[in-house]
């Protein structure tokens, strides 16, 4: 018998791949969804004709997609496999539904979803859903990904997809076009060692077994070399808006960061991301080795007690030498401020609020840093990774820039802001006391007090004619 539609042979390729777990990155206008569509129709068909039961869910970017999927690509296949094979099964038709779908919520009243799907007499059904956490974990059921680098909080979704899927042998199809390296897609894609059976086919590729586009008119109307590149020749692009790309991230990871361990008594300094509820408490801890702030230790909590964080902050303090910690006074961050600068010290305590100029004055304090290679973190750490690379730089109608999160980390990018507190609390340096002129006398007198400062030598007076002290301030000799 004749097909009912004559696929591509990289196409056929991709619907004859039985793989449970199969991945393919393909170039825009190629019929990746186009043969996806027709891989879960034949699906169900065949079930249809051998007398079981198959399940699919399509998971879109958005309901938009999720109804396109369904009314441009599942139902016209759908109509076709029954034209040709109406006379060899029985039952009646496939139905076509909307209908919604509900999900709990912790608080407040269900979500509800646009839900399209399509029903076969036997018992099989195609659903359509906008692709979010709470859609990936209510079905067990074949899943199709669309357009996966894509998907907003990727990461989020997985997470809470695979382990449904893993259950049984319900088998996963994730396709895409590139979409920068800051996703789920492009970890699946990247991976060593993985269980996926991996598709990639160009634009020229594509071309070369017979897609009928004009490659050259294409490329002229796109007028962007970057994106041309990202989505019809599939390379791997860092977004343009990106604070920090994973190369410049990359050449700043070592093996030895990260570990408390490797200390070497240097002066420290400390960033604290204060957080409640869902956000992440983070503190880090960068120690100065010459010229390079080495990260030390980072520790990330969510939903402890504010008690608990000044205790994770007082045991750095006794375990570190540390110069000055810089906190996150903004909103609910007064009090712990407030509370620190009293157990720890005015002089070492600062806190910080999260303005506009502040934050984008810090951001570009560690961009610097990384640039100039004066900075290490822990090597191959993907979850650092993302909160680093999640920082995006935007300018509004005014022109001013500002600095935000995207959804796809499991904070507001809380460990990236830790990091730059600490690194900002470097820049300050040794600050000197204030000091009223006195004599001889009364300053010996006080220095004394002030732990016997004049029985050190000479040489522990800075060039100022300060006296050095293990925390940077000191008094005026007057010597």
């Amino acid at each position: 018998m004749k097909p009912v539609v004559d696929f591509l042979p990289y196409q056929r390729a991709w619907i004859a791949d039985q793989s449970r777990f199969k991945i393919g990155m393909f170039a825009r206008q190629t019929g990746k969804t186009f043969s996806t569509g027709g891989e879960c129709v034949d699906d169900c068909f065949q079930a249809w004709a051998d007398g079981r039961k198959a399940r699919w869910v399509v998971l879109s970017r958005g309901e938009r997609q999720a109804a396109e999927m369904m009314t441009e690509v599942i139902k016209p296949f759908t109509r076709a496999f029954y034209a040709a094979y109406n006379t060899l099964l029985k039952g009646g038709e496939p139905t076509y539904d909307e209908t919604e779908f509900r999900a709990p919520q912790e608080k407040g009243p269900d979500a509800i979803y646009k839900q399209l799907e399509v029903s076969f007499p036997g018992g099989s059904r195609i659903t359509a859903l906008p692709a979010n956490p709470d859609t990936a974990r209510g079905f067990s059921a074949n899943v199709i990904l669309d357009e996966f680098a894509f998907h907003a909080k990727s990461r989020d979704i997985w997470a809470a997809l695979f382990p449904v899927i893993s259950k049984g042998q319900q088998k996963l199809r994730v396709i895409s076009t590139p979409n920068g390296k800051g996703n789920k897609f492009y970890e699946l894609m990247t991976a060593e060692g993985s269980v996926w059976s991996r598709h990639v086919t160009d634009i020229y590729q594509a071309v070369a077994q017979g897609l009928d586009r004009d490659v050259d008119m294409l490329r002229s109307g796109m007028a962007d070399e970057d994106a041309w590149a990202q989505e019809y020749e599939l390379k791997w692009l860092d977004e343009a808006s990106s604070w920090l790309d994973y190369d410049l991230i990359s050449s700043v990871e070592h093996e030895a960061a990260g570990h408390p361990d490797e200390y070497r008594g240097g002066a420290c300094y400390v960033g604290v991301d204060i957080a409640a509820r869902n956000d992440l408490f983070v503190i880090v801890v960068l120690e100065e080795v010459g010229d390079v702030l080495w990260l030390r230790e980072i520790t990330a909590k969510r939903r402890i007690s504010f008690a608990e964080q000044d205790a994770l902050l007082d045991s750095v303090m006794q375990r570190y030498r540390v110069v000055r910690v810089a906190m996150d006074q903004t909103g609910m961050g007064e009090k712990p401020v407030e509370d620190a600068k009293r157990r720890h010290g005015n002089v070492r305590v600062e806190g910080v609020l999260f303005t506009g100029a502040r934050k984008l004055d810090m951001a570009t304090t560690l961009k610097e840093r990384f640039q100039d290679r004066r900075a290490r973190i822990p090597a191959g750490d993907p979850v650092l990774r993302s909160d680093l690379h999640a920082i995006k730089s935007q300018t509004g109608l005014t022109g001013q820039r500002r600095l935000v999160a995207d959804g796809d980390t499991d904070g507001h990018a809380d460990r990236f802001w830790a990091i730059a507190l600490a690194t900002g609390a470097a820049v300050t340096g040794y600050q000197p006391y204030e000091y009223r002129a006195a004599g001889r006398e009364s300053v010996s007198a006080r220095a004394s007090e002030e732990g016997r400062m004049t029985d050190w030598p000479r040489e522990d007076r800075d060039d100022r004619g300060w006296w050095k002290t293990p925390l940077g301030a000191g008094i005026r000799g007057g010597l």
